[in-house]
């Protein structure tokens, strides 16, 4: 007597349904070493414009370290996560317009949120850390689903009429 994978494995439902475990896990991994990456850029960039425009450097920082995390982000889901052949420019693409929807939120989001962060609390020159500490725990989880949907998808996107 067989057993195919479904009746061994309890059945899985909602959004975990259309996430493969090891895929996702690999995910986490690479996600995990990016968001590293891209705030020790964004805190580099932070510290070095301080010093040139100390008003606003966090808003010059987070656009300009994006793009680089971005592209580290782009080569590390391609290789390892997705593990796709082909198409560098077209994934690369559609993985700036997946990254551009939290990159312009998080942008909106900065100046708001470190001003509330210095008005609530005694966090003055730390609030932009912390603001896109924030900001990049919304940039992982919304990025996902972009990439697995879209970037690195191999299915055509459905439109319904």
């Amino acid at each position: 007597m067989s057993y195919s994978r479904s009746d061994i494995e309890p059945q899985r439902s909602g959004i975990a349904r259309h996430i493969p475990p090891e895929q996702f896990l690999r995910y986490v991994l690479i996600g995990g070493w990016n968001t590293v990456f891209g705030y020790s850029c964004f805190f580099l960039m932070n510290r070095w414009l301080a010093t040139v425009m100390p008003s606003y450097s966090y808003i010059a920082a987070n656009l300009s370290s994006n793009l680089i995390a971005i592209t580290v982000a782009f080569l590390g889901y391609k290789w390892f996560v997705f593990r796709t052949k082909g198409n560098y420019l077209r994934e690369w693409v559609r993985t700036l317009a997946v990254y551009s929807g939290s990159v312009l939120v998080s942008t909106l989001a900065l100046a708001p949120l470190v001003g509330l962060i210095r008005h609530t609390t005694r966090y003055q020159s730390e609030a932009p850390y912390i603001a896109g500490a924030i900001v990049a725990i919304f940039t992982v989880v919304s990025s996902f689903l972009g990439h697995r949907h879209f970037s690195f998808g191999d299915r055509p996107v459905a439109i319904d009429k």
